[in-house]
């Protein structure tokens, strides 16, 4: 997790940080091969170079950026998930529950479909 050493150091509610620390956590552990890294100040995941998953820290809410098309693909979800999105972040509000299956669907989404992908966005 050193690689986001700074971005986290920079969230100063310490319950936000634990919050971000959980998920970076959860998806290092689930998808090891996936290399994190810092672009544009932000912290993001990527596979055979190419981006899979980004986020951003604001006062309200962590947004989680899976591009527009994983956006597109699990809006319905997104929203039964009780989270509001832009065509291309979802905010998960600080005091909402993560759900990690949803993460989980988007973050597959793009490791499938980016498989031969060969630049960094789509």
């Amino acid at each position: 997790m050193e690689v986001f050493a700074e971005f986290l150091d920079r969230i100063a509610n310490p319950q936000h940080r634990a919050r971000a620390e959980e998920i970076f956590g959860w998806i290092t552990e689930k998808y090891p091969h996936l290399v994190p890294k810092i672009a544009w100040n932000q912290p993001m995941f990527t596979d055979h170079g190419t981006f899979i998953i980004g986020f951003s820290a604001a006062k309200q809410h962590l947004a989680v950026a899976p591009e527009k098309a994983g956006i597109n693909r699990f809006s319905d979800d997104i929203v039964q998930a009780g989270y509001d999105h832009t065509k291309e972040l979802v905010r998960i509000k600080w005091n909402a529950q993560v759900d990690f299956s949803l993460l989980e669907k988007m973050i597959e989404f793009n490791i499938l479909d980016k498989a031969d992908v060969t630049t960094f966005w789509r």
